[in-house]
C-alpha cells in the first residue's frame, strides 16, 4: 500500500491548450479515491499522469516517499484496470493473467499459486482455460482485474473499467470491485463520468469541471452541502434543483413570495435543494406544476416547473399523484445557497 501527494501538479500541452490547471491534494494510505466529472474534464489526464502515461508539465507527484515524476510507468508499482480490458485475444484467461508476472521473472510456481489465488478470489476458478471471446463482459474485465491483483501493487488505478457493461453488471462490478478493494486494503484510484457509481464506490470524491478541482470530500459532503452549482447539478441522481431567488426584507423569497427563511443581505441567489428535502402539502409556500410523474417502483419523481422554472420533487410510493397544480414545502434546514454569478456555496 501506498499514500500518493500531488503538489502543484499542472498539465498543458505543446499547443498551449491547458487539460488540467494547478491542483494538490493527498491520497491516503488504503483509500478509494474517484475522480469524477463530465467528458474533458480533466480526469482521466489526471490519471495518466499518476500512471505515469502522461508528462507533468509543473508540480511533484509522490507514491509513498519516492519522487515519481520521470519514473517509467512500469516502476512506480502500480496496477491500471482499462476500459476495454486490454486482454490478449490468443491467450486463456490463465496465460492473460499470468503475463505480466512471467515477464517479470517470477518463478512458475509463485505464478501458479498467485493466478490459483487471483481466480477464486474473482470467481474465476472454472474459466481459467477459456479464452477472452468466450467469456462475457463481466467476466472479461474480472481477468483484467486478477492481471492486476496478482501484481501485488502499491496502487490501483481504474479508468472508467465498467463503461462497456450494461446496468445490471455495472451494479454488480460495482459491489465486486469495492469488495476486492477493501479486501486488498490497497490505494485506489478510479476514474468515472458516472455520478452513481462515484456516490456509491468511493471514500472520497474529487469532482472535476473543465481542468479544475471543483470540490473534494466524502459522498455525503458532496451531496448535502455542494460547494458549487456545478457540483450540486452534477451529483445526484435526480440533481438538486437550483432556483433563482432573492434576498429582500430580512428573507428568502423565490417570485417574491411568501419568505422560505430569515436571511441576511440584499440581491439575487440560486437557492437549492434537494427533491426529496420537498414536502407535498396543501399550505405549502409554493404553487408547483407537475407535468410527468415518473413511477420507479419504490418512490416517484414529479417532474414539472415551480416558480416557472424546472423542478423535481420525490415521494414516497404510497399515495396519488397525477399532473397538475399542488402545493409545496421546502424544508428551511435543507436550503442551501449559491452566488448568483459565480456558483459558488454561500
Amino acid at each position: 500500500m501506498a499514500h500518493v501527494s500531488l503538489s502543484n501538479i499542472r498539465k498543458v500541452y505543446p499547443n498551449g491548450f491547458q487539460a488540467l490547471e494547478r491542483t494538490g491534494f493527498s491520497i491516503k494510505d488504503g483509500e478509494f479515491l474517484v475522480l469524477v466529472g463530465p467528458s474533458g474534464c480533466g480526469k482521466s489526464t489526471l490519471l495518466r499522469m499518476i500512471a505515469g502515461l502522461e508528462e507533468i508539465t509543473e508540480g511533484e507527484l509522490r507514491i509513498g516517499d519516492r519522487v515519481v515524476n520521470d519514473v517509467d510507468p512500469a516502476d512506480r508499482d502500480i496496477a491500471m484496470v482499462f476500459q476495454n480490458y486490454a486482454l490478449y485475444p490468443h491467450m486463456t484467461v490463465r496465460k492473460n493473467i499470468a503475463y505480466g508476472l512471467k515477464n517479470r521473472g517470477i518463478a512458475s510456481d509463485v505464478i501458479a499459486a498467485k493466478v490459483a489465488q487471483a481466480a477464486e478470489m474473482l470467481n474465476l476458478t472454472e474459466y481459467l482455460d477459456r479464452k477472452p471471446s468466450q467469456l462475457s463482459g463481466g467476466q472479461r474485465q474480472r481477468v483484467a482485474m486478477g492481471r492486476a491483483v496478482v501484481r501485488d501493487p502499491a496502487l490501483f488505478l481504474f479508468d472508467e473499467p465498467l463503461s462497456n457493461l450494461d446496468a445490471k453488471l455495472r451494479h454488480q462490478m460495482r459491489i465486486e470491485i469495492k469488495a476486492l478493494q477493501r479486501r486488498l486494503g490497497v490505494t485506489s484510484v478510479y476514474v468515472t463520468h458516472d455520478q452513481v457509481e462515484a456516490m456509491t464506490m468511493a471514500d472520497r470524491i474529487i469532482v472535476m469541471n473543465a481542468g479544475r478541482i471543483e470540490q473534494i470530500g466524502t459522498p455525503a459532503e458532496i451531496y448535502h452541502t455542494p460547494a458549487s452549482t456545478f457540483v450540486a447539478s452534477f451529483m445526484g441522481a435526480p440533481p438538486m434543483n437550483l432556483l433563482e431567488a432573492r434576498l429582500e426584507e430580512g428573507a428568502l423569497r423565490v417570485n417574491g413570495g411568501t419568505p422560505l427563511r430569515a436571511a441576511e443581505g440584499v440581491g439575487p441567489v440560486t437557492l437549492g435543494i434537494r427533491p426529496e428535502d420537498v414536502e407535498l402539502h396543501p399550505e405549502g409556500e409554493l404553487g408547483f406544476d407537475v407535468e410527468i410523474v415518473e413511477e420507479l417502483g419504490g418512490h416517484r419523481l414529479l417532474h414539472g416547473r415551480l416558480a416557472e422554472q424546472p423542478f423535481t420533487v420525490h415521494i414516497g410510493k404510497g399515495g396519488e399523484a397525477s399532473p397538475g397544480a399542488m402545493r409545496v414545502r421546502l424544508k428551511p434546514e435543507a436550503l442551501r445557497l449559491f452566488d448568483h454569478e459565480t456558483g459558488r456555496a454561500l
